[in-house]
């Protein structure tokens, strides 16, 4: 068996080749918006709701530009897609071979190399090509396995539902805050329950936070209720803003 440089090389190239079709054949440049939802495993590429196109996905890996370090699907709890488990193949694979950057789930290296850790899962995942975001420096890498058509629209629909349009950030989750939470005076932040980025919800449940003040009112008024509530004046946000928002009256 080849090392590992050899191996990871010689699927890398294979990459390249498929890789530069693929962008080709379905005009990914094209696309200047990008929206995921973690539940359908479903990737949105547009530019309006008449240019859009849809990929059904799976998380290979996630790579921070702040630690220089990449993440194996597997490994991140923030992850909720089930199809994350196919790149255990991978990992099996390493542990075969004594590859060991196939086998530890986080791991310190170049963001070049990401490419390389991609072209390796897309050998053992079948799949059309590669896709990137970035978000909050932090890449995220997806092999997307087919494009969804007008007869899958029922699961596109459903991802539309769950989401709320946000002019910054796109489709995105639906959050509720308080109409004193902003971004240029931290007002302190009370939530429902503890939340982080990327996690999986109950369906009754949704992100909703307010501030100190409103705290004091809901204590004062015994709960949520009419006086509490028009104190407040909750409004929708994406789930993008809240964690924004949270980050910065937290402080």
């Amino acid at each position: 068996m080849k090392n590992y440089d050899e191996f990871s090389n010689i699927e890398f190239e294979k990459l390249c080749e498929s890789q530069d079709a693929f962008k080709s054949e379905y005009d990914l440049d094209s696309y200047s918006n990008w929206f995921y939802d973690q539940e359908s495993e479903l990737l949105r590429l547009y530019n309006s709701d008449e240019d859009e196109i849809f990929f059904k996905y799976v998380p290979v890996g996630t790579y921070s530009l702040k630690s220089n370090t990449w993440m194996w699907s597997w490994e991140n709890e923030h992850s909720i897609e089930k199809s994350k488990n196919e790149t255990l193949q991978v990992k099996s694979f390493g542990e075969i071979h004594k590859y060991q950057k196939l086998t530890k789930g986080l791991i310190e290296c170049d963001k070049d190399e990401c490419w390389e850790f991609v072209a390796i899962a897309k050998k053992f995942i079948n799949s059309l090509g590669v896709y990137c975001t970035n978000s909050k420096d932090l890449l995220t890498y997806k092999l997307l396995t087919h494009e969804y058509s007008e007869t899958d629209s029922t699961a596109v629909k459903k991802m539309k539902q769950r989401t709320v349009d946000c002019g910054n950030h796109g489709f995105k989750r639906p959050a509720f805050v308080c109409q004193h939470l902003n971004l240029k005076k931290a007002n302190g932040f009370e939530e429902s329950f503890t939340t982080y980025r990327g996690m999986e919800l109950d369906e009754e449940d949704d992100f909703a936070a307010w501030c100190n003040e409103c705290e004091k009112v809901r204590v004062e008024k015994d709960g949520w209720n009419e006086e509490s509530e028009k104190f407040a004046k909750i409004k929708l946000v994406c789930e993008e803003c809240y964690f924004e928002l949270k980050e910065f009256n937290e402080k």
